[in-house]
């Protein structure tokens, strides 16, 4: 029988989740977007509750929180603040090639670190020269031994000044583009490793960007994750079940959105009464409602069908793009609704806005995300 109905263990899940954003996030949201800071006594919070990195399995320390279970968190914290709930999150995309990729003494040590103390750490594929063309990235790995030494630069990684340690991925020669690359475990104080600038941004200030710089860095045999050829299936795999989680954000930001819309149509008044009367408010709030609940519902499926072990790149590439879009619509529209009062920093919508646009790029620009839906569809796939 088909339900809709989260379980109990979920409610309280989200009810957890949603607490905590309201109490601990939106209060100090604007304050961390203005100056471009991360509150880490939020974050330790937040790892306490078991909100990091949830994904984990048990064994390792983790929670073992189903995927349903994870875009439920990160709904809830994106509806606090998608900034905070960005570097929040990153823990889990870092540790996902891990756990599909790891040894057991890899998942052990690295899963381990981040289920026993609350640490950051990244996973980093984009370079200045490759983005959506993961299969052209530059950085180099080159065999000396049984150790391997990276050169190279990676850029635009969410947590990238903070971490303990780096999913890096590298290529030992990239004229054979996807077939050359290979992932490696990095740890922060490994020699040659170096933290280079930390980005300015648009929006989704609070979470820490910033480009890493890999000189001469030997990494050890058994910090290998993924030998050449299989690194770039180990990428994709990852970004394949983490897309659900970034329409998770756009559901969070477009009900945010939506409550902040609805509260000041029914307050703010023109020709004499409140806004909310009139016909081209309440189309645009009409708008907001249905794609928030249609993404919410893409994202979910997506995320039902990997925990029942029926993954589908098309579901998850369908939440991923159509969220991210609907986000931007949706938090566009806000600060149409506000009015010049939208424009402005004193009221949250701005911030709505260019926290949403983000979601369109990373993790797979919502053009990439078109390409691979059309890709599954002409193989038959749906």
């Amino acid at each position: 029988m088909l339900s809709f109905e989260l379980s109990e263990e979920q409610k309280a899940l989200e009810s957890t989740a949603r607490k905590f954003a309201k109490e601990r996030i939106i209060p100090v949201a604007a304050e961390c977007d203005k100056h471009s800071k991360f509150p880490n006594d939020v974050f330790k919070e937040a790892w306490d509750l078991g909100l990091v990195a949830p994904n984990i399995p048990e064994e390792f320390g983790g929670s073992g929180c189903s995927e349903l279970d994870h875009t439920i968190i990160t709904e809830e914290l994106a509806y606090g603040c998608s900034g905070i709930q960005t570097s929040m999150t990153a823990n889990a995309l870092a540790a996902m090639p891990i756990i599909l990729g790891g040894s057991d003494a890899q998942k052990k040590k690295y899963l381990g670190m981040l289920t026993s103390e609350p640490i950051f750490a990244s996973y980093a594929t984009t370079e200045p020269s490759a983005g959506s063309d993961v299969a052209g990235l530059q950085t180099r790995a080159v065999q000396h031994g049984d150790d391997w030494v990276l050169n190279g630069q990676k850029c635009f990684i969410t947590n990238g000044s903070w971490a303990r340690f780096y999913v890096i991925f590298a290529t030992i020669d990239p004229a054979l583009k996807h077939k050359g690359i290979m992932a490696f475990i990095v740890d922060r104080d490994t020699p040659g490793v170096s933290v280079g600038k930390k980005e300015d941004k648009m929006g989704q200030r609070a979470s820490d960007t910033a480009t890493i710089i890999l000189e001469d860095v030997k990494v050890p045999k058994e910090n290998v994750l993924a030998k050449a050829g299989d690194g770039f299936k180990l990428a994709m795999m990852t970004f394949d079940r983490t897309r659900p989680d970034i329409g998770a954000a756009a559901c969070g930001i477009m009900r945010r959105a939506l409550d902040e819309c609805l509260a000041y149509a029914q307050e703010r008044k023109t020709f004499g009464v409140a806004i909310a009367n009139h016909q081209a408010i309440q189309f645009m709030v009409a708008e907001m409602g249905m794609k928030y609940e249609a993404t919410r519902l893409l994202v979910q499926k997506a995320a039902w069908m990997m925990d029942k072990g029926g993954f589908s790149a098309l579901v998850s590439a369908y939440g991923k793009a159509f969220g991210a879009d609907s986000a931007m619509a949706v938090a566009t529209d806000a600060v149409q609704i506000f009015g010049g009062n939208g424009y402005m920093r004193d009221y949250p919508v701005e911030k709505l806005m260019r926290d949403a646009k983000i979601l369109q790029i990373y993790e797979g620009t919502s053009q990439i995300q078109r390409v691979v839906i059309a890709r599954n569809l002409f193989a038959g796939k749906r």
